[in-house]
């Protein structure tokens, strides 16, 4: 096997005690935030919408989705999109706040261990911990973060 094929290309997206790890080709962009359009009644994990290159782009709070308090924002506070896979939004897209800029990172097998698969509510959008250096990155669930986002949707 080369080299070139074992390597994924990933970004690191710091929340406020935690990062997410995530392949490079599921995020569209990141983007300076702006306060979002919250919607009365919504789960405090939905922070509401905002305006993305013409459209409404619904936004989340990674760590309201943990049960954990939503950050306040800083100026080093940035919404990364999302592209959405499954279907379930019209938007096609979603954003996550993070507590910074998401750092470029290239991972292998040999940097790359799972490193458990608990510690969180049943319901949270994460599907494991893995362990890469001296970090230990949580891979979120980007199908059930969409679902979470849709159903949001449809009772609002």
């Amino acid at each position: 096997m080369s080299t070139e094929n074992d390597e994924l290309y990933s970004l690191l997206i710091p929340l406020a005690d935690d990062r997410l790890i995530v392949p490079r080709a599921c995020v569209v962009e990141v983007v300076r935030f702006s306060k979002p359009d919250h919607e009365a009644g919504a789960h405090a994990w939905m922070l509401g919408t905002v305006n993305w290159n013409g459209r409404q782009l619904p936004v989340m709070s990674f760590e309201g989705a943990l049960g954990k308090e939503v950050p306040a924002p800083t100026g080093r506070t940035r919404i990364v999109v999302f592209y959405a896979s499954t279907g379930q939004l019209k938007t096609s897209y979603f954003g996550v706040l993070t507590q910074g800029f998401p750092q470029l990172v290239r991972v292998n097998r040999d940097v790359l261990d799972l490193h458990t698969t608990e510690g969180w509510p049943e319901e949270a959008p994460v599907l494991c911990r893995v362990k890469m250096i001296n970090e230990f990155p949580l891979i979120p669930d980007l199908d059930k973060l969409e679902s979470m986002l849709a159903q949001e949707s449809i009772q609002a």
